[in-house]
Protein backbone atom coordinates (compact mmCIF):
# COMPACT_ATOMS: atom_id res chain seq x y z
CA UNK A 1 0.00 0.00 0.00
CA UNK A 2 2.70 2.05 0.46
CA UNK A 3 4.09 1.78 -2.92
CA UNK A 4 1.06 2.55 -4.45
CA UNK A 5 0.64 5.80 -2.48
CA UNK A 6 4.25 6.70 -3.04
CA UNK A 7 3.55 6.42 -7.26
CA UNK A 8 0.14 8.73 -6.72
CA UNK A 9 2.34 10.96 -5.23
CA UNK A 10 4.88 11.04 -7.64
CA UNK A 11 2.71 11.16 -10.42
CA UNK A 12 0.16 13.99 -8.75
CA UNK A 13 3.80 16.12 -8.31
CA UNK A 14 4.42 15.29 -11.98
CA UNK A 15 1.56 15.55 -13.40
CA UNK A 16 0.21 18.81 -11.66
CA UNK A 17 2.40 20.55 -8.66
CA UNK A 18 5.69 21.29 -10.49
CA UNK A 19 3.77 21.74 -13.88
CA UNK A 20 1.77 24.18 -12.05
CA UNK A 21 5.15 25.99 -10.75
CA UNK A 22 6.52 25.58 -13.71
CA UNK A 23 3.91 27.95 -15.46
CA UNK A 24 3.58 30.17 -12.88
CA UNK A 25 7.61 30.66 -13.40
CA UNK A 26 6.81 31.01 -17.16
CA UNK A 27 4.93 33.53 -17.32
CA UNK A 28 7.05 35.86 -14.86
CA UNK A 29 9.86 35.28 -16.76
CA UNK A 30 8.82 34.67 -20.61
CA UNK A 31 9.83 38.21 -21.99
CA UNK A 32 13.03 39.09 -20.31
CA UNK A 33 14.29 36.05 -19.87
CA UNK A 34 18.11 35.66 -21.30
CA UNK A 35 19.22 33.35 -23.89
CA UNK A 36 20.25 30.73 -21.29
CA UNK A 37 17.34 30.78 -19.18
CA UNK A 38 15.28 30.28 -22.71
CA UNK A 39 16.74 27.12 -23.29
CA UNK A 40 16.51 26.20 -19.89
CA UNK A 41 12.72 27.38 -19.84
CA UNK A 42 12.59 25.28 -23.01
CA UNK A 43 13.90 22.00 -21.26
CA UNK A 44 11.64 22.07 -18.30
CA UNK A 45 8.79 22.23 -20.66
CA UNK A 46 10.00 19.42 -23.23
CA UNK A 47 10.31 17.38 -19.39
CA UNK A 48 7.25 18.39 -18.04
CA UNK A 49 5.05 18.36 -20.63
CA UNK A 50 2.50 15.63 -20.09
CA UNK A 51 1.52 18.06 -16.93
CA UNK A 52 1.45 20.96 -19.58
CA UNK A 53 -0.68 19.55 -21.27
CA UNK A 54 -3.20 18.89 -18.82
CA UNK A 55 -2.93 22.49 -17.30
CA UNK A 56 -2.67 23.95 -21.55
CA UNK A 57 -6.44 25.18 -21.03
CA UNK A 58 -5.41 27.84 -18.46
CA UNK A 59 -2.10 28.82 -20.53
CA UNK A 60 -1.93 32.42 -21.65
CA UNK A 61 1.27 33.32 -23.29
CA UNK A 62 -0.42 36.53 -25.16
CA UNK A 63 1.68 39.76 -24.67
CA UNK A 64 -0.14 42.30 -22.21
CA UNK A 65 -1.99 44.88 -23.93
CA UNK A 66 -0.26 48.29 -24.83
CA UNK A 67 -1.35 51.30 -24.10
CA UNK A 68 -1.41 54.11 -26.73
CA UNK A 69 -0.73 57.51 -25.83
CA UNK A 70 -2.25 59.74 -27.96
Amino acid sequence: MLIALLYLVLAGAFLVVIPAGLYFYLNQRWYVASSFERGFMYFLVFFFFPGLLLLSPFLNFRPKRREIAG
